[in-house]
């Protein structure tokens, strides 16, 4: 059975990459001021934060199913099945909207496998990697579904927020709330563990947010990644905002820390999560990897 790979632009893979890799990256909707654009497509990142940062309104959306449909159809003329890997349910329903279009239109039916397994930005990269593997080693694409649903719960990330000024615009935060964060010049870590994004701790320092999100790490790899730890089976990452240099640097702090766990790569956050979170930030990851 030969199964392709395709993915959302919210796992932070480029359309270059994507080329690179063989894949296929159905880019995301954004809506800045009302006008509809296409990640990395008629998007860049540089543009994207422009307006963001001019105060423009922007959000995302779910893209249209038929438009998915579009790139699902085209893969199913050289592969006999698609493994479709979109951004978490527990994020956005388009991973639910396009469960039911695979499972009810007829030439999709059986051959089209929408995993749902709670990935974003750089976990979600991983999965793609992981299903690219067991693609080329030949799997099914049962097996390859069965593998990233059975391991969608082994991954956590951790988000280091720059300014809660984005977090305020999207009703996260009431202002008085955002107004005496600021003051006091609070920098929230949140977390990613499988479904939504939460609060995990309260930092006022990029050093003790770095310092937060390694100790968080290290009580996952020492609990309940503990096994896969042991086994070899784990993989770091970093994110950021327009934050690359310091992402650099905390990648040489993650992989001083862990110096047992390989690491994989820095990526920009995707679109989605940057709309809420703003520029500055500085994310990790630790998830299992086939």
């Amino acid at each position: 059975m030969k199964t392709a790979i395709m993915t959302d632009s919210n796992s932070g893979i480029t359309q270059s990459l994507a080329r690179e890799m063989g894949i296929e990256v159905v880019p995301m909707p954004v809506l800045i001021d009302g006008e509809l654009y296409f990640e990395d497509l008629t998007l860049s990142q540089e543009k994207f934060y422009e307006k963001l940062e001019a105060d423009a309104q922007v959000s995302t959306s779910q893209p249209n199913p038929v438009d998915v449909g579009e790139y699902w159809a085209k893969a199913l003329k050289d592969n006999d099945a698609v493994i479709y890997i979109p951004m978490s349910s527990g994020l956005s329903e388009t991973c639910h909207t396009l469960q039911h279009y695979a499972a009810t239109e007829p030439q999709f039916k059986g051959k089209v496998y929408v995993v749902d397994n709670q990935r974003i930005s750089i976990t979600q990269r991983q999965s793609v990697i992981d299903a690219i593997k067991m693609a080329n080693e030949g799997k099914p694409a049962e097996e390859i579904y069965a593998f990233l649903m059975d391991t969608k719960m082994q991954s956590s990330i951790y988000i280091m927020v720059d300014t809660l000024k984005y977090l305020k615009k999207g009703g996260r935060l009431t202002p008085a709330v955002a107004a005496i964060g600021t003051l006091l010049k609070i920098k929230p870590v949140l977390q990613i563990q499988g479904e939504k994004l939460d609060q995990y701790a309260k930092v006022r320092k990029l050093t003790d947010a770095k310092t937060t999100m390694i100790n968080a790490i290290k009580k996952d790899v020492e609990t309940r990644f503990k096994q896969l730890r042991a086994d070899g089976k784990l993989t770091l990452a970093v994110a950021h905002t327009q934050n690359f240099t310091e992402a650099e640097k905390f990648r040489e702090e993650l992989k001083a820390a862990f110096p047992d766990i390989g690491f994989s790569y820095i990526d920009p956050l995707s679109l989605s999560v940057s709309c809420h979170i703003g520029p500055g930030a500085l994310a990790c990851a630790v998830s299992i990897k086939y």
